[in-house]
């Protein structure tokens, strides 16, 4: 059974996701909040695997509140996702930046949001190498990179290569056709890849891309 805990200030937002949600076998509702305070206490309290969170809260926004989340050691397990209204709403890549594992837009498809909280429940990124794309050359030009490029010397060549390749968007089986291995083989750098730089996850992983200069301001994919 899935966990889940809906993080919105709008009540009848709340109560339709709970609704779907709830009528699924696998999936449960363990709690609701309004705002980031009450989601952080809700979160300690009922241990969700999944966090679906609003960005725009009164008092203490999504943000923060998935900053605080993800900081704690003894909340490793639980995985945000960002409820956004926009694709390349400002908020999302800051939102990946604090340990967000992805975002859904709030008007997504019902089958679609119950297939991304179970994708990110079992360990995958809601961020598909198209918006991934997007976003890099959104918002990697507003700043420098901002990590020493030294965090990725305990990568070996090939997995810094890897990391790079996430980081433009690429799926695993398009990083397989690109180094000529097996997707299992691309797989496996990945899930190395993110063991030695304390990744949370896939998305983790495009941040640091990005962050530490793999991944070029205004890559587009070309």
């Amino acid at each position: 059974m899935t966990r889940v805990a809906l993080v919105d200030d709008q009540a009848l937002l709340r109560a339709g996701f709970k609704a779907l949600i709830d009528a699924e076998d696998d999936l449960e509702v363990v709690g609701e909040a309004g705002d980031g305070e009450e989601a952080v206490a809700l979160v300690r309290r009922t241990q969700p695997d999944v966090v679906l969170m609003d960005v725009r809260m009164p008092g203490v926004d999504g943000l923060e509140a998935t900053r605080r989340i993800t900081a704690e050691p003894s909340l490793s397990d639980v995985r945000v996702v960002i409820l956004t209204t926009f694709e390349l709403d400002e908020y999302v890549f800051e939102a990946l930046r604090n340990g967000a594992s992805g975002f859904l837009l709030k008007d997504t498809e019902p089958v679609d949001l119950l297939a991304g909280i179970r994708a990110v429940a079992s360990g995958d990124a809601l961020l598909s190498p198209s918006v991934t794309r997007r976003l890099i050359s959104e918002f990697a030009t507003r700043s420098r990179p901002t990590a020493p490029t030294g965090a990725l010397d305990v990568l070996t060549e090939r997995e810094r290569e890897i990391v790079a390749l996430v980081g433009e968007g690429l799926s695993n089986d398009e990083i397989a056709e690109r180094l000529v291995v097996s997707p299992a083989t691309a797989k496996t750098h990945v899930s190395r890849a993110m063991i030695k730089l304390h990744a949370r996850d896939r998305a983790q992983l495009v941040v640091l891309a990005y962050e530490t200069g793999l991944v070029k301001p205004g890559w587009t994919g070309q």
